[in-house]
């Protein structure tokens, strides 16, 4: 979505460390000062990706999820619960790819962002879901925590988008369907009897 997100508002395997230096090339001499301290900056951004503070985090949501429910589309919603968790892999997979592959090719908004309707899911598809959700957005930490990255350094290849940009991006985007998840769950009566409402 990162295509997508880039048109509405203006991990893991083939993602090298050589060709994410590559994609943030820095200028000979530095066109903005950097910030005195950016760490509180970059602390802030870290929280916002692991979707603390006023959020659910993900893994909160999608936890002891019922796997007789994973495949049920709710009420007037046209898909299902594990189609909007696989949204959101693909995407910040999408996101993660823009900022550290120079070869990046946008994908195709938005049947490259979704699985197709008529997929299914089984436990096993499930935790894979899961688990590439939470390793892109580990490596995504990891590039914001590199302090000898610049958050304001334009991404090489791109209309001036920047590390921040992108990271807030994600962070936005996983917010929004991370709570859209859990009143899902509300509704389909999928939450476990001691779940703190």
């Amino acid at each position: 979505m990162a295509g997508g997100l880039r048109r509405a508002h203006g991990a893991g395997e083939g993602l090298s460390e050589p060709g994410a230096a590559a994609r943030f090339a820095r200028p000979a001499a530095p066109l903005r000062p950097r910030l005195v301290a950016d760490d509180p900056l970059r602390r802030q951004l870290l929280r916002l990706l692991d979707g603390v503070d006023a959020h659910m985090t993900f893994e909160e949501a999608v936890a002891a999820f019922p796997d007789e429910a994973m495949n049920d589309r709710p009420p007037n919603v046209d898909y299902t619960p594990w189609h909007l968790i696989e949204h959101l892999r693909l995407t910040q997979r999408d996101i993660l790819e823009y900022v550290t592959n120079p070869a990046y090719v946008e994908r195709e908004w938005p049947r490259e962002y979704w699985p197709d309707p008529a997929e299914t899911a089984t436990r096993d598809t499930w935790d894979t879901t899961v688990g590439g959700f939470l390793a892109d957005r580990s490596t995504l930490r990891g590039l914001v925590a590199d302090e000898t990255r610049d958050l304001f350094a334009v991404i090489a290849g791109t209309p001036g988008h920047t590390l921040l940009r992108e990271v807030r991006i994600d962070a936005d985007h996983n917010a929004y369907h991370v709570g859209e998840f859990a009143i899902l769950r509300q509704v389909m009566g999928t939450w476990p009897p001691d779940h703190d409402r």
